[in-house]
């Protein structure tokens, strides 16, 4: 077999990334070059058919979202009936015979507050 040189230029991320991929591999960045031409040439010239694979995917995505949906629903509606143990056991505790108006107001206000304080805690 004929070996024909050639000079190449990379970018310093991609010379980074072959040196410590060829360090993992335990040979020189010289030695792993060939591989990955050969790899990337295979990769562009059989590119992978779009095929179900990509619909199976696309199909279950959209079903763990819909899961996810009906988890947060959960978690709200566990949320509040927390929020409502909680202000009625407060108003028995205090012995305060709050109305149901005053504790359902009260209810409502820790309910947004710890939703609130929710959506400031997300990244």
């Amino acid at each position: 077999m004929k070996l024909v040189r050639h000079t190449i230029r990379l970018p310093e991320s991609l010379d980074k990334a072959l040196r410590v991929l060829a360090e993992r591999h335990g040979i020189s960045v010289y030695a792993l070059l060939p591989r990955a031409v050969k790899a990337g040439v295979a990769a562009l010239a059989n590119p992978p058919a779009p095929g179900n694979d990509d619909r199976e995917i696309v199909a279950e995505l959209a079903s763990l979202g819909t899961h996810i949906v009906g988890v947060e629903r959960l978690l709200d509606r566990t949320l509040f009936t927390a929020c409502a143990a909680y202000a009625y056991a407060r108003s028995a505790a205090l012995e305060a015979r709050k109305s149901d108006e005053v504790i359902t107001a009260e209810i409502n206000a820790a309910y947004d507050r710890q939703r609130r304080l929710s959506q400031e805690q997300r990244p």
